[in-house]
């Protein structure tokens, strides 16, 4: 199996608002707590090694990303 990066929402923006909204009221502290504990349980869903060695992989690129866009526009 490999990972999916295809939308398999039929309404992804509303996915990301419950994310968002799972978040909302939280301490920093809890919501970093929420946050580990919905990557655990979702990787136990998948159920695949390599899948979430993937995905660990592209998020890591991506935050690479943000890190890259965020210094271009503090240098700007």
């Amino acid at each position: 199996m490999t990972l999916s990066t295809q939308s398999n929402f039929a309404d992804p923006d509303a996915a990301y608002r419950l994310v968002v909204e799972a978040h909302r009221g939280l301490s920093d502290e809890d919501s970093a707590s929420l946050d580990t504990a919905l990557v655990l349980i979702l990787a136990n869903h998948i159920g695949d090694a390599e899948v979430l060695r993937q995905a660990i992989a592209l998020a890591k690129r991506q935050l690479g990303s943000a890190d890259k866009k965020t210094t271009t526009k503090d240098n700007t």
